[in-house]
């Protein structure tokens, strides 16, 4: 006689929440995406790529919204450990604001313009203060913070 065993796999939305950062990451980034697009096409298609030894505007897509989703995790991380940023939409929303100028003052200000300095011939300002960027960033942040809310209720 024959036994069977029945599994079930079930996801706890407490356990997944890197999946919302994900979502929010990507949508913030998609918007952000357009705006360097519109903005600061030079940024998107060769500052961007640059960094990584590549070139072009489909290069800088890619490497953008790969790093739009790892800083979404990062952000849901963030908000798994300090749950009251994110009790709210409006708390998750002014958290992902925040987030934004800190991700835009570190990596866009400071670490950017080093690491492509670096590594392609371009010389980028340091501290690279463009208040393009910063308004990007800030949406990025809205958004992902905005998201990551609505996921989560």
């Amino acid at each position: 006689m024959a036994t069977e065993t029945a599994t079930s796999i079930g996801t706890s939305t407490e356990h997944s929440t890197w999946k919302f950062g994900i979502a929010g990451g990507l949508v913030g980034g998609v918007v952000f995406g357009a705006m360097m697009s519109m903005m600061m096409p030079a940024v998107m298609e060769g500052a961007i790529p640059g960094m990584y030894g590549l070139s072009g505007g489909l290069a800088g897509w890619f490497i953008h919204m790969s790093h739009s989703a790892v800083l979404g995790v990062v952000f849901a991380a963030i908000a798994e450990i300090r749950p009251e940023l994110a009790a709210s939409t409006g708390s998750s929303v002014g958290a992902g604001v925040v987030y934004g100028i800190v991700l835009w003052a570190v990596l866009a200000v400071i670490v950017m313009p080093i690491w492509v300095g670096a590594v392609t011939p371009a010389e980028p300002p340091f501290p690279n203060l463009n208040f393009q960027s910063l308004v990007g960033h800030v949406a990025y942040g809205a958004l992902l913070g905005g998201v990551y809310a609505a996921l989560r209720e």
